[in-house]
């Protein structure tokens, strides 16, 4: 027990001696400017009324109008034929929409299946 006191003791010692040095204190430093203060104050407005230097080039003025390289109307037909032109997604040209494809078995079958396996009487036959 006095082993761990003392192995105790001398890790709060090395972290209070870390701990304690600091950073020394140099005092108010003096003026290094060799502008007077009407310059200073001449440049400052200068700055105040002039352009941003540090905006960024997208967001720094106001952005111009947008012209269309084509009218409203030339759009629109262009959307009307694209939207009544075959499937805009499909990976050949002109593949139309997928068929539908006939199943063997009827409606009540499949609907009949399904009840059964929901009650847990039968399995669905897959």
């Amino acid at each position: 027990m006095k082993t761990s006191k003392i192995i105790a003791a001398a890790a709060l010692s090395l972290l209070a001696a870390a701990g304690a040095q600091a950073e020394t204190y140099d005092g108010v430093h003096s003026r290094v400017s060799a502008n007077s203060r009407a310059e200073v104050n001449a440049q400052a407005v200068a700055a105040a009324h002039s352009a941003n230097p540090y905006a960024e080039g997208v967001s720094s003025r106001v952005a111009p109008a947008l012209t269309a390289s084509t009218d409203r109307a030339g759009v629109r037909a262009e959307a009307v034929a694209a939207a009544h032109s075959a499937n805009p997604y499909a990976e050949g040209y002109a593949q139309g929409a997928a068929p539908v494809l006939a199943s063997t078995v009827d409606r009540a079958t499949v609907r009949a299946e399904a009840r059964a396996a929901a009650r847990g009487i039968d399995q669905l036959a897959l």
